[in-house]
């Protein structure tokens, strides 16, 4: 498996690519402002096509290429239901204080929209991704975790960072949830497991289960 990511727009949000060793099919995670151009440039000298843009929560930093994306490669766009909505709505994501920031902006759905499910196993271009929903730091978050071989890797959106997790305090945000959604769904992996995370460096399920300080008291964390 061949992960590629860079970062975007005023908010930094790491915005992936991802396909099998060596096939030419990839899949796209959160695609977000001005993710699109460096997107495209990286998509033409690697020789690779998006088969489906997976959105790890419906926050605008993470969706606002994604309907460009998917309409020049006609493809589908994955999200979970809770937060559908903020696809043709993303100042319902982030309140009146940062409403301002697209106040002249307009926002479509992509033309296919697939809706997210806890469990749910997708196959697209040729890998396998395992969908856990993941609420706190939005309704409908999610994490997406794919087996490469020897280590498993998880993108983990706004849930987990290096070192932190993800803010509450926006609409739909609930910390205790937050922390539960981590408990269950992440701290459970192996220590091996690579975390890829929306903003900022990677890390390990194992790094963050021995320093993170948000951690703390949960599964078993001291």
């Amino acid at each position: 498996m061949r992960v590629t990511g860079f970062p975007a727009g005023m908010f930094q949000t790491n915005c992936y690519v991802v396909s099998r060793d060596e096939g030419t099919d990839c899949i796209v995670v959160d695609p977000g402002q001005d993710a699109a151009a460096p997107l495209y440039s990286f998509l033409d000298d690697a020789g690779l096509t998006p088969l489906a843009v997976l959105l790890t929560h419906g926050h605008l930093d993470h969706m606002w290429d994604a309907t460009p994306v998917c309409a020049r490669f006609d493809i589908p766009l994955y999200v979970h239901p809770d937060d559908r909505h903020m696809l043709t709505d993303p100042a319902s994501g982030i309140g009146p204080v940062l409403a301002p920031l697209i106040a002249h902006s307009t926002f479509e759905e992509p033309a296919m929209v697939v809706e997210l499910a806890h469990g749910d196993v997708l196959d697209v271009a040729g890998l396998g991704v395992t969908v856990a929903h993941t609420p706190g730091h939005t309704r409908g978050s999610v994490v997406f975790r794919l087996d490469g071989g020897e280590q498993q890797v998880i993108f983990s959106g706004d849930t987990l960072f290096a070192g932190s997790i993800g803010r509450s305090d926006l609409p739909g945000g609930d910390h205790e949830q937050l922390l539960s959604s981590i408990a269950e769904h992440l701290l459970c992996l192996d220590d091996e497991t690579a975390v890829l995370p929306g903003h900022g460096e990677s890390t390990t399920i194992g790094a963050e289960r021995g320093s993170n300080p948000f951690l703390v008291g949960l599964g078993g964390v001291r």
